[in-house]
């Protein structure tokens, strides 16, 4: 059975930091799996994703798309921290892509 792996602390490194707070999407409390795009792949990994990360990601989208709308971002004390920002998507995103590779690989026999 596949659950969240919190993964351990990334290498922190100024330029990661700096590319981090430069995209914007924390400004408005997203995680970087927010904002995937959305393959075949990553559908399939979020239908895997357990309801309370469903939950919590749906929550930050929304507020996200508010903020957006009415062109304002959150106070800096609620931005997603670099070092907070956790991939929860990853372990199901891979599990579903090796998924698919061994499908491909079946299919070619």
């Amino acid at each position: 059975m596949s659950y969240v792996i919190r993964r351990g602390p990334r290498k922190i490194t100024a330029i990661g930091r700096w590319a981090y707070n430069l995209s914007g999407f924390n400004q408005y409390g997203l995680h970087h799996d927010d904002v995937l795009y959305e393959t075949e792949d990553v559908k399939e990994a979020l239908r895997r994703l357990p309801q309370q990360y469903v939950d919590e990601r749906n929550f930050r989208i929304t507020r996200a798309l508010h903020l957006s709308m009415t062109k304002t971002i959150l106070p800096k004390d609620q931005w997603t921290k670099y070092e907070e920002d956790f991939r929860y998507l990853e372990p199901y995103l891979e599990e579903v892509q090796r998924e698919r590779e061994e499908k491909e690989e079946w299919n070619k026999q």
